[in-house]
């Protein structure tokens, strides 16, 4: 077992929410509309996921994509820092006769230690902003090394890419324009709470972190001012 100095940052702990029963986390997975089965399975083939090839998926949260890689072929490393996500993870894949093909790690970007060859793909979806920056660079490092040269490297997250003078007016716009009414999805309050208390950082600096960690970004999609998605390779 590895042990940190002092100063390491804790990615075990829980940002924003806390999920501590499966009813939550079933909740959660019905206001994840951004990871259905569709566009993971559309993620899978963006990607030329297939038979043999290996992926981590880290913070997997429900295990949609991972369950989606598995059923292509892939051997997959699913992990999360919640044990409440895992074991509802695992009865997804379970249901989905995807178990055999993915090993479900109680781990993060930080402390998560890949021991088996390093592998073709990485992908991490909406957990990257549980992080501050100076450990999104860490765990650009940590990535980089659990890749094979030439692997794929694919994030999807908040990412502002609007001019900073320009933060309060955005934020604003943002969460007026996503927030759903009460039993709906996620509510203003979870987007204040995501902003107040989580980590998004500007698509400038993480491209820079980028870059710096030894990727390529071949492709940056700022899908909108406030979510990105890259496909970098090693």
């Amino acid at each position: 077992m590895t042990t940190y100095p002092a100063w390491y940052y804790d990615d075990m702990q829980q940002v924003g929410v806390d999920f501590e029963d499966m009813t939550q986390v079933a909740t959660y997975d019905r206001n994840q509309t951004s990871s259905s089965v569709e566009e993971e399975q559309q993620l899978v083939t963006q990607l030329n996921i297939s038979v043999g090839q290996t992926v981590i998926d880290l913070g997997c949260g429900t295990g949609t994509f991972a369950i989606q890689a598995a059923l292509a072929g892939a051997h997959v490393y699913a992990i999360d820092v919640s044990q409440v996500m895992l074991t509802y993870a695992q009865q997804k894949a379970g249901v989905a006769n995807a178990s055999n093909q993915i090993k479900f790690h109680r781990s993060g970007f930080l402390t998560y230690e890949h021991t088996a060859a390093p592998v073709d793909f990485i992908v991490t979806q909406a957990a990257l902003h549980h992080l501050p920056d100076f450990w999104k660079m860490v765990a650009f490092l940590r990535i980089a090394n659990m890749l094979k040269p030439g692997g794929i490297f694919y994030l999807w997250d908040t990412v502002f890419s609007f001019h900073p003078r320009e933060y309060q007016t955005r934020i604003d716009e943002w969460i007026q324009r996503v927030a759903k009414p009460p039993g709906e999805g996620w509510i203003t309050d979870d987007f204040a709470t995501h902003v107040r208390e989580e980590y998004t950082t500007f698509s400038w600096v993480i491209e820079r972190m980028l870059t710096d960690a030894g990727f390529t970004i071949e492709t940056a999609d700022y899908v909108t001012p406030e979510y990105a998605e890259y496909v970098c390779r090693k």
